[in-house]
């Protein structure tokens, strides 16, 4: 038996490639996840404790801190992960979908939950993406590059609002409403 047709090339391997980025195991393992889990944001701690779980299936790596973080930044500076600064400084990684310049989301300062916002803007979200794309183009034609916009809304959850509501003496951050000056 011959085998004249190739295989199709492994879709993780060929992100990898393109993007000028050796494949090695690790790389692949951690790029997988990612895409794995596309709307799932995670800290460095978060990403290392999810993939040393994932063991158990047969998906994770052991990788140590500096490995890691090594390769989310490789990952993140050729853009196929989105890296956002939360509120308390803390770097979340997410994987960055091909076609997306702009990346709505809401940020819970009680329990930093992070939460998309496309599904939650509906229609709205076709003008956010324009208003986006009309603001990377202006910068575009002003010299700078290698840009993305990373739109982040933060307050309390509905969640963390209707318990801070039902327990007594309970605490909710307070936030500012759109627009007003502290």
């Amino acid at each position: 038996m011959t085998l004249n047709a190739r295989s199709a090339p492994d879709p993780i391997d060929a992100l990898l490639s393109a993007h000028a980025l050796r494949r090695t195991a690790a790389a692949r393992v951690v790029l997988g996840w990612f895409l794995a889990h596309p709307n799932t944001s995670y800290t460095h701690a978060q990403l290392q404790l999810a993939l040393q779980s994932a063991i158990a299936t047969g998906v994770g790596a052991v990788l140590d801190r500096v490995t890691l973080y090594r390769l989310i930044d490789r990952l993140t500076q050729v853009s196929l992960l989105l890296c956002r600064v939360d509120a308390k400084r803390v770097r979340r990684y997410q994987a960055m979908p091909e076609s997306v310049k702009a990346m709505p989301h809401f940020e819970c300062q009680s329990c930093h939950r992070d939460s998309p916002l496309a599904g939650a803007l509906q229609g709205n979200a076709l003008d956010l993406e324009s208003a986006a794309q009309n603001a990377l183009q202006a910068l575009k034609a002003l010299g700078y590059q290698g840009l993305s916009l990373d739109l982040a809304v933060r307050g309390v959850c509905a969640d963390c609002a209707s318990t801070a509501l039902s327990q007594p003496g309970s605490c909710v951050v307070e936030t500012k409403p759109l627009g007003q000056v502290a």
